[in-house]
């Protein structure tokens, strides 16, 4: 078995280390990961300049680029062959709700999908996150679970984990995404300099968090297991637009 991992915390996280190490029990482990932090990334590839792709001392391949870089870089570029799936995390930090449209870890798997390849990201909800080796534990039962099931599909799967000991876990549900307030203003400051720069806000509290959703599931110390899809076509308001077009 040949699994690709990636992040957006870089490729010297704790996260993509313990993940590391758990996976490479069962499969041969290839790691493509940015070279510094791109937490918020999106799904953004790097068009204006050409991509880097360098070898730690780990063993961990660096890019100079953002998540989405890194998994396409690898799949359409570098690997001989395809992987039999990805896998993006251990994010510090959970992806929860509106969080999937920013996140780049999210975003790794998101690619790998793209590109035909079973992915799921996995995001430990504590930061700074302590559990590691629980998230870790659950990205390894899905893997295993995932490659028995041999679908014909490509599948995305986003997977956030509570930051507690694995024997604390209260299984594992599968969640629709919830969805959170908007988010804090940017706040304004001042340099030394005297130049104005802001930082932007913090993500909003959980607005949608009831019961069936990824926010109830991990506060009640279960993982959330949210199947996602690419399609953005807002079903619902077609005949509205057609209307008005007809008008």
């Amino acid at each position: 078995m040949r699994i690709l991992l990636s992040n957006d915390d870089g490729y010297f996280s704790p996260g993509i280390e313990c993940l590391a190490r758990a996976l490479s029990t069962v499969a041969d482990i290839t790691v493509v990961a940015p070279e510094r932090d791109r937490s918020g990334a999106s799904n953004s590839l790097t068009l204006d300049r050409p991509l880097s792709l360098k070898r730690s001392a780990n063993g961990f391949y660096h890019v100079n680029g953002t998540p989405t870089d890194c998994v396409h870089l690898a799949v359409t570029g570098m690997l001989d062959v395809l992987p039999d799936i990805v896998v993006s995390g251990i994010n510090d930090g959970a992806n929860m709700g509106d969080d999937t449209i920013y996140s780049g870890t999210v975003a790794a798997a998101t690619e790998g999908f793209l590109l035909g390849v079973p992915s799921l990201a996995i995001s430990l909800c504590g930061k700074p996150g302590e559990h590691y080796d629980t998230a870790a534990r659950v990205a390894l039962d899905l893997v295993q679970l995932i490659l028995l099931q041999k679908t014909l599909d490509p599948l995305l799967l986003n997977v956030n984990v509570p930051d507690v000991p694995y024997e604390k876990l209260r299984g594992k549900v599968v969640t629709r995404l919830g969805k959170r307030h908007k988010a804090e203003a940017v706040v304004r400051t001042v340099t030394p300099r005297n130049e104005t720069v802001y930082w932007v806000g913090a993500a909003g509290e959980a607005q949608d968090a009831g019961e069936g959703t990824d926010f109830f599931a991990v506060a009640n110390n279960q993982v959330s297991i949210t199947p996602l899809q690419i399609d953005l076509t807002h079903n619902a308001q077609l005949p509205l637009i057609r209307s008005w077009l007809a008008q």
